[in-house]
């Protein structure tokens, strides 16, 4: 019995052979000829899958808070636009050569003619601020009003059939 025990020990067995070492590095990726090789081989392109859908329904609720919050960012882009085109006007001098050309065509017993009373930044930027709450309420009413529509005539003839390919 010792001697088989000995022989497990002392390595007496079977042995394993030890996997042979590359002739090379694998950080330097040259072969014996000088171009670089790459360490790990592409996978071969997979065939594009196509899925075909069918929108067959659109919650209204999250139309109604995405456009809401488009046509805020869109209220805020007219006020800013508004102001920013007064302020180009204004600097350009159109104020005042529209002050004298009306000057002109009235001519002089009309007292003057200051377009700045009718158009002032204030009352321009007042003017954009209530167009653009309409707009807020009138795209967000209009939005949501579009998917119980659609809804509606998805159940009668199925909705749209949308194909989705892999790229």
């Amino acid at each position: 019995m010792s001697s088989t025990n000995s022989n497990a020990r002392s390595g007496g067995g079977p042995r394993v052979k030890a996997p042979a070492r590359p002739a090379q590095r694998p950080g330097t990726g040259q072969s014996a000829s000088g171009n670089r090789q790459p360490l790990v081989k592409p996978a071969p392109k997979a065939k594009a899958r196509k899925a075909r859908l069918l929108v067959s329904k659109i919650d209204p609720w999250s139309v109604l808070k995405m456009s809401f919050l488009l046509s805020v960012a869109l209220g805020v882009v007219t006020v800013v636009a508004a102001i920013v085109l007064w302020t180009v006007l204004d600097l350009t001098g159109i104020f005042d050569q529209v002050n004298r050309l009306l000057g002109e065509i009235a001519g002089s017993e009309s007292g003057g003619f200051d377009l700045r009373e009718f158009a002032s930044l204030g009352q321009v930027v007042s003017f954009a601020t209530i167009i653009a709450v309409v707009n807020v309420l009138l795209l967000t009413a209009l939005s949501m009003l579009s998917a119980v529509l659609y809804n509606i005539a998805s159940t009668l003839v199925g909705g749209i059939g949308v194909t989705l390919t892999d790229d």
